[in-house]
């Protein structure tokens, strides 16, 4: 371990401990997950005069990586005048929230040799207690599956938690291929407990890693419980939804979006994920839940209170990506408390926090049927009576785009060529169109709700990928056509078939169908419909030459943040900008270039009276972005 803190005197310490503030952000997504402040210095009025309050650099530009991608996802969170911030190599970070200086840092040396799956590390947790040791205490989870507990003020670990501060929670799950099996959300924190999930590498089999939730003393580290969202025990009620032997064997349907809890009923919200492999199921036949669910444990015991699928038997890698959010929502004149989710699949859903009765009505429609030997898809999938956030529509070479001919010809050639049905199109030999694609629709950016006005809004991709299945005897002859050039490969063993996929972009890099690619949507839940969308984000930092800044939106990953005084303040887009917007309208109000894309959420705080919002700017490799590694704060500057 590396601990910085040669800012740490006695005085630098009493400081920061007297510090005033009158609204903090101490968790991941704020009160609820609703990723909404109450502050409201920052308004319509005066939005105008917003400007860099400061800029801090962390330095983890993932140069000392051999095969690890770099992102900056992370939100920070804030507690006595420090944020506290989390990197792609999961340096911990505190820094003077009034002035961008560091005041100490933590480095848990994660091996740099091997390859990882993910470079998401997207925030830390705090927890305040009455140990001796640490009596306020930092968590946060690495990527090579250890949960660390720091001193808050000093940065040092905590000699009471696990092994001198660390836990190794890659024990326990299975057999592991280190870098695949990672922590990359914060965990949740309730009462004297922490709960955490886990990112799995998906695609490499159909047995990887376990996928259990598990929760841990905050003071000791011990193990209170452990849930498996795949039921592994014939007496468990869903058991009957996997064929055979698969709930023996299959891995995964794990939790790597955030968690939330609501104390008051003792309950913890669950995103799950697919079941391995992501792309074939013909191994896991059946609805296979707890899978691509959202579960409501107890938080005392870890047992199932209620559990809604919101896909059945997953072959699209529709991963429930995002933190639940609670609010409370109006139905009939009366506050209903709800916890809602927004999907890959583009749709949003409310559920009852106590019952998990549905609050906005769930159809099970029609779907496709695979084609391909030994899959069985369900018939129907659950659609929200809410309209798709997402287009969900059935594409065709109509839908082609290019900036030139000949561009636009290439897209419309697959397009033809593929099998395309919309939604839930399965994956095929031939390949298939997947709209909305693995990324979504919407992902871990989730959704934000300004529960006074009853609006929410969330940032929603809108670019179709590419899927195709390969048989095994297949997989070098295809190769060598070329035909494959660009496609990632993934083993999925214990199956049949390779899987291949891709984005759908042109030869020039742009994306092959309609603009927009990237929207922000806000939806009144009130009247259960789409209050307005607009594209967000111009293709100045993604075109392959010079173009005018055409504002047709563009593919990102984030989050928005809602104001009280009725502001949007989101990055998000795959472009080196911040923007903010009226929460009633849409209309763009203020916006900032920034050093690079801010593949982040923001959130706000304040300091001796001062509204501040903080947002990590880091590019993304995935997204093909420049690197970055700046925590930006700005506030209101000039008469």
């Amino acid at each position: 371990m590396i601990v910085n803190c040669l800012k740490m005197t006695f005085l630098s310490i009493w400081a920061i401990l007297i510090a005033p503030s009158a609204h903090g952000w101490e968790r991941y997504g704020g009160d609820g997950g609703r990723q909404f402040t109450e502050l409201d210095q920052i308004n319509h009025d005066n939005v105008h005069r917003l400007g860099e309050a400061w800029v801090f650099r962390t330095g983890d530009l993932n140069q000392d990586f051999a095969r690890k991608g770099h992102s900056f996802q992370a939100t920070p969170i804030f507690w006595n005048g420090m944020l506290y911030i989390s990197t792609s190599a999961n340096w911990v970070i505190a820094v003077n929230a009034a002035t961008g200086e560091e005041i100490w840092r933590f480095d848990p040396e994660l091996p740099k040799d091997i390859g990882y799956s993910e470079s998401a590390s997207r925030g830390v947790s705090l927890w305040h207690g009455d140990s001796a040791v640490c009596p306020s205490r930092i968590f946060i989870g690495t990527l090579v599956g250890e949960m660390y507990a720091l001193d808050a003020i000093t940065g040092y670990p905590c000699d009471d938690f696990g092994d001198q501060g660390r836990v190794d929670l890659s024990i326990g799950v299975g057999d592991v291929d280190i870098g695949d099996y990672s922590i990359t959300s914060p965990p949740a924190v309730i009462g004297d407990q922490i709960i955490v999930g886990s990112a799995i590498g998906g695609n490499r089999a159909v047995r990887s890693e376990r996928g259990i939730v598990r929760a841990m003393d905050a003071r000791s580290g011990e193990i209170r419980w452990v849930w498996d969202p795949i039921p592994r025990s014939e007496a468990d009620p869903a058991h009957g939804t996997w064929e055979g032997e698969s709930a023996a064997i299959t891995g995964s349907a794990n939790a790597w979006a955030p968690l939330s809890v609501d104390a008051a009923r003792d309950l913890v919200f669950v995103p799950t994920s697919s079941p391995s492999p992501d792309f074939y199921g013909g191994e896991r036949l059946g609805d296979n839940r707890y899978a691509n669910s959202l579960v409501a444990l107890n938080a005392t015991t870890g047992q199932v209170v209620w559990h809604q699928q919101l896909v059945h038997h997953d072959v699209w890698d529709y991963d429930t990506p995002s933190q639940p959010t609670l609010t409370e929502l109006q139905i009939d004149g009366a506050a209903v408390p709800a916890v809602v989710i927004v999907t890959k699949t583009g749709m949003i859903y409310a559920y009852h926090r106590e019952t998990g009765a549905p609050l906005f009505e769930v159809i099970e429609r029609e779907v496709p049927a695979s084609d391909v030997p030994g899959e069985r898809l369900s018939p129907t999938q659950p659609f929200s009576a809410i309209p798709p956030l997402a287009g969900h529509n059935k594409l065709t070479a109509d839908d082609a785009f290019g900036v030139v001919w000949f561009d636009a010809r290439a897209c419309a050639r697959i397009l033809e060529s593929f099998r395309s049905e919309g939604i839930f199109t399965p994956p095929s030999l031939q390949g298939s169109i997947q709209s909305p694609s693995y990324a979504g629709g919407s992902n871990w950016g989730g959704v934000a709700i300004d529960t006074a006005r009853q609006i929410a809004v969330t940032f929603i991709n809108q670019i179709p990928a590419l899927v195709r299945l390969i048989p095994r005897d297949d997989l070098e002859r295809i190769r060598a056509t070329g035909e494959l050039d660009g496609w990632g490969i993934s083993r999925q063993r214990g199956t049949p078939y390779f899987m291949a996929r891709r984005i759908f972009l042109s030869p020039l890099g742009l994306p092959c169908t309609q603009p927009p690619w990237g929207k922000l949507v806000a939806v009144d839940l009130a009247a259960e419909e789409i209050l307005w969308d607009i594209p967000l984000g111009t293709i100045a930092d993604i075109a392959p030459a010079p173009v005018p800044n055409f504002e047709w939106g563009v593919p990102g990953m984030g989050g928005p943040l809602l104001t009280r005084s009725g502001l949007i303040v989101i990055g998000a887009a795959a472009e080196h900008a911040i923007r903010v917007f009226d929460t009633r309208t849409g209309a763009k109000l203020w916006e900032q270039r920034l050093p690079a894309a801010a593949m982040a959420t923001p959130m706000s705080y304040e300091v001796d009276g001062v509204q501040y919002i903080a947002v990590a700017a880091g590019g993304h490799d995935q997204l093909g972005l420049e690197p970055g590694d700046y925590l930006i704060a700005f506030r209101l500057l000039g008469p």
